[in-house]
């Protein structure tokens, strides 16, 4: 079990994965800090505030600051320069938690539906299981663990076509994991590095 005395993310968005840590009682001795260069989503997280949890509207690269946990969640496929971000990441923490979003699967490259992931979410780059650890390593991590996390099973199915391919996915999940990500989509990666 980790048992950090200060944890960060880096662009957190609306602050709420933060503010949820902040709120267990396991971490209630844990400073929280979030960084957001976003002008909209910094005014949506500093209302989030509290004693043990802060927020700044400055890229996290250029502050001097080093936490003991950096969590990069859903980030660097939105950098246009992703392999510097994540390099630049590198001493902002003693241990790193990436989430990772695997966009590319033989099912959104036959639909096309890549570029659905840049238009709608602003994705600039792509992942597969395989490419997102490269990254992480090509940019000086040691990975000690990963696990695959089930995004179908959080987002709401809006077409019959989703609810249709939901079933497949639970238990293709069940027997892989990366299968899935390489067949059909829908998983992301979860990775914890130094």
């Amino acid at each position: 079990a980790l048992s950090p005395n200060t944890v960060c993310e880096v662009g957190c968005g609306a602050g709420e994965i933060l503010k949820q840590l902040s709120l267990m009682q396991q971490y209630n001795e844990v400073q929280f800090s979030g960084y957001e260069i976003s002008d909209d989503a910094y005014e949506l997280c500093k209302q989030r505030a509290s004693k043990r949890l802060t927020f700044y509207k400055q890229d996290l690269i250029e502050d001097e600051k080093s936490y003991d946990i950096l969590l990069c969640i859903d980030v660097f496929e939105h950098v246009e320069n992703y392999m510097g971000f994540v390099r630049g990441l590198k001493e902002k923490g003693k241990l790193k938690v990436f989430h990772i979003p695997l966009d590319i699967s033989v099912s959104s490259i036959i639909r096309g539906r890549l570029m659905y992931g840049r238009d709608s979410v602003g994705h600039l780059h792509y992942f597969t299981p395989d490419t997102a650890i490269a990254t992480l390593t090509d940019c000086g991590y040691e990975i000690i663990d990963m696990m695959y996390t089930p995004s179908f099973a959080e987002l709401p199915s809006k077409s019959w076509k989703a609810k249709l391919i939901k079933l497949p996915r639970h238990i293709l999940y069940k027997i892989s994991p990366k299968l899935l990500s390489t067949l059909i989509g829908g998983v992301s990666l979860m990775v914890l590095a130094k």
